[in-house]
């Protein structure tokens, strides 16, 4: 069952499910907010939920109001790509051989069959972009892991619309985002810390902080760096 709820200028869609525990997610672009919540949860009750994280919902909205997005790529020649926070320009080249990827100087050569059309150039480099951080995560995982005291069983490496990275502290996994294969390398070791201290701590409490000053002195400036970045471009589907 679907509800309604208006706090002040902010419209809050509830769901009523067969679930234990209420759930409160603000989705981008536009900072749309649901709240999934117990059948038998009262909407007075989701309500005074609702209230209580006001303030933080507002924070979310503006947060993803405010990021950046690149123009929309359509992988032609002298196209610029990033990679590892270099800048390169890509030259395509058609022929009768399998797809890939090759870095040379300062140029991307992606090369395609004939007649590839834009979809699949993206899904190329795309995966591309993804196997650079399943190449460089492992290390960076192995490295920190003692230090951190932290074991992480399985990592993922995937599009995320409005994050950099997320962890799943019962699994012991981490996400990270594809695009970090565009940025500084030491941004991706940054937010493998980052996830990986959540492992160990679930809030950005003084002891998650004091792990990462211990871990990276400079964690504040990546940070910085990293939400000043525009994310990559997304059709919304929402």
């Amino acid at each position: 069952m679907v509800r309604q709820l208006e706090l002040g200028e902010i419209a809050v869609e509830v769901v009523l499910k067969d679930i234990k525990n209420i759930h409160l997610s603000v989705y981008p672009p536009a900072g749309k907010v649901r709240i999934s919540a117990p059948s038998r949860m009262t909407l007075d009750t989701i309500r005074l939920f609702a209230i209580s994280k006001l303030d933080w919902i507002k924070q979310q909205q503006e947060k993803l109001r405010g990021q950046e997005r690149e123009t929309t790529r359509e992988y032609l020649d002298r196209e610029s790509h990033f990679v590892w926070g270099k800048r390169y320009l890509l030259k395509v080249i058609e022929c009768d051989e399998p797809p890939s990827v090759e870095l040379k100087h300062n140029q991307m050569f992606l090369q395609l069959r004939r007649g590839t059309p834009g979809n699949k150039r993206q899904a190329v480099v795309e995966a591309w972009y993804r196997q650079q951080i399943r190449m460089a995560a492992p290390l960076l995982i192995a490295k920190w892991e003692p230090v951190i005291g932290a074991k992480v069983e399985k990592f993922f490496v995937q599009k995320m619309k409005t994050k950099w990275g997320s962890c799943n502290s019962t699994a012991k996994s981490i996400r990270l985002n594809t695009d970090l294969a565009k940025k500084p390398q030491q941004c991706l070791e940054d937010i493998v810390v980052h996830e990986m201290a959540h492992l160990v701590v679930r809030h950005h409490n003084e002891q998650f902080i004091s792990i990462m000053d211990k871990c990276l002195p400079g964690w504040r400036m990546l940070q910085q760096m990293l939400n000043s970045a525009p994310l990559a471009h997304a059709d919304w589907s929402y």
